[in-house]
C-alpha cells in the first residue's frame, strides 16, 4: 500500500473542496454564478483553487512513483506535509496576507524541485535503469 500518497492525496481532496467552498461563498455573496463578474476577490479565490489544481497532481504523481520505488521514507512524509501546508498557508495568502501567498508557493516549488530531482536520481542511485526480466520458470514435477 503507498500509504503516504494515499493521506496526501485525501488531504489534497479536502483541500479541493475547501478551496471550492471558499469559491462557492463569494460567488453567493455577489451573485455571480459564471465567470468573475470583474470581482477580484473572487478573482483571487478562483486562482488560489487552480494555483491548487495545477501543481497538486505533480506532487501526488511524484509522491506515488518515489513511495513505490523506495518504500515509505521520512523524506516523503516531510515533503507531503509541507506541501499540503504551503497550499493551506497559499489559499490564505491570496486573500489578502502576503506572508502566506508568498510562502506557499515557494515550498510548493521548492518540494516540486526536490522531488522531481529525486525521482530522476532514484533509478541511477539504486542501480536499475530499465526493468529486470523475470526469472525463467520451470516445472517442477511432484515426487511420488
Amino acid at each position: 500500500m503507498l500509504t503516504i500518497t494515499l493521506v496526501t492525496a485525501g488531504a489534497c481532496a479536502l483541500i479541493a473542496v475547501w478551496l471550492g467552498f471558499r469559491v462557492g461563498q463569494i460567488r453567493r455573496a455577489e451573485g455571480i454564478s459564471v465567470g468573475d463578474g470583474g470581482n477580484m476577490r473572487l478573482i483571487a479565490r478562483m486562482r488560489a483553487q487552480m494555483n491548487f489544481v495545477e501543481y497538486a497532481p505533480f506532487v501526488l504523481i511524484l509522491i506515488a512513483l518515489i513511495e513505490h520505488a523506495q518504500g515509505s521514507s521520512v523524506l516523503l512524509w516531510v515533503a507531503a506535509a509541507a506541501f499540503v501546508i504551503a497550499r493551506i498557508l497559499h489559499a490564505f495568502g491570496m486573500d489578502g496576507w502576503m506572508p502566506g501567498r508568498v510562502t506557499g508557493i515557494a515550498v510548493t516549488l521548492l518540494l516540486l524541485a526536490i522531488l522531481g530531482l529525486y525521482a530522476v536520481i532514484l533509478p541511477f542511485e539504486s542501480g536499475i535503469t530499465h526493468a529486470q526480466p523475470a526469472a525463467p520458470v520451470q516445472a517442477v514435477s511432484p515426487t511420488a
